[in-house]
């Protein structure tokens, strides 16, 4: 078969040739994406500030270590109640929708019509499908909620799964700015390119979830990173000086 041509079965409809998408349901990618960069630009900066004010090796590692604690519990629980109070209040909608199902059917079919026209499904044929598909509650009750709501209530995201992925990447990318001290290299500058390495490594693999290019993804995510490095080194500094 010559390179370019169609490789599916003789016969076989284009709508059934197998093709995949990204899982973005469980929780886990915004967390960990989230739980990444913020470890490495808040141990980062971190670091920045106390190296930036003067202080011994063994103060940053201690405040790094601190931050990386912290920070990380603190993520995993916002993370939690921030995905639990989404799925609560998915749940009450949903609850409120199923109401409306069984004390109003008439206007809620009448609002099914509605929702197939406007997708361009002509009067007749909206109304027969509109009718066969309210013959199943639940059917008609997930119609409803992902047209007015533009979630699935079979797709929430599971909170325990978004803590532990923010926890684990928060205090990955943390660390990684204690590294140099922690194998004796007490060197600030060594501690401040190993984190922004790590900005531009997690900012690039990001990128393979979006359509941005890796090098846009990794260098824009290291500005960020140096523009709060370069805040909290200015204030440590500033602090350093008028203390000492």
């Amino acid at each position: 078969m010559t390179a370019g041509t169609d490789d599916r079965p003789r016969g076989e409809p284009a709508a059934l040739h197998e093709h995949h998408h990204a899982d973005v349901s469980g929780g886990w990618l915004r967390a960990a994406v989230f739980g990444a960069m913020d470890g490495l630009v808040t141990n980062t900066a971190l670091v920045a500030g106390v190296g930036g004010g003067g202080a011994a090796p063994r103060t940053i590692v201690l405040s790094g270590v601190a931050g990386l604690v912290a920070g990380a519990i603190s993520m995993a629980l916002g993370e939690y109640t921030s995905v639990k109070t989404q799925n609560e209040q998915l749940e009450l909608e949903v609850a409120k929708e199923r109401r409306e199902l069984e004390h109003h059917p008439e206007e809620e079919h009448a609002e099914l019509v509605g929702m197939l026209r406007a997708r361009g499904v002509e009067e007749g044929l909206a109304t027969e499908v509109a009718t066969q598909l309210s013959r199943d509650p639940e059917v008609a009750l997930r119609l409803h909620v992902l047209a007015e709501l533009g979630v699935s209530p079979e797709d929430q995201p599971s909170p325990t799964t978004a803590a532990v992925s923010s926890f684990l990447t928060f205090s990955l990318g943390a660390v990684l700015p204690l590294l140099p001290y922690l194998f004796g290299v007490s060197l600030l500058w060594v501690a401040l390119l190993c984190g922004g390495l790590g900005l531009v490594v997690a900012g690039a693999l990001s990128s393979r979830f979006t359509p941005r290019p890796w090098w846009f993804a990794g260098l824009r995510q290291l500005l960020f990173g140096a523009v709060a490095a370069g805040a909290t080194y200015l204030i440590g500094a500033a602090i350093g000086v008028t203390t000492s």
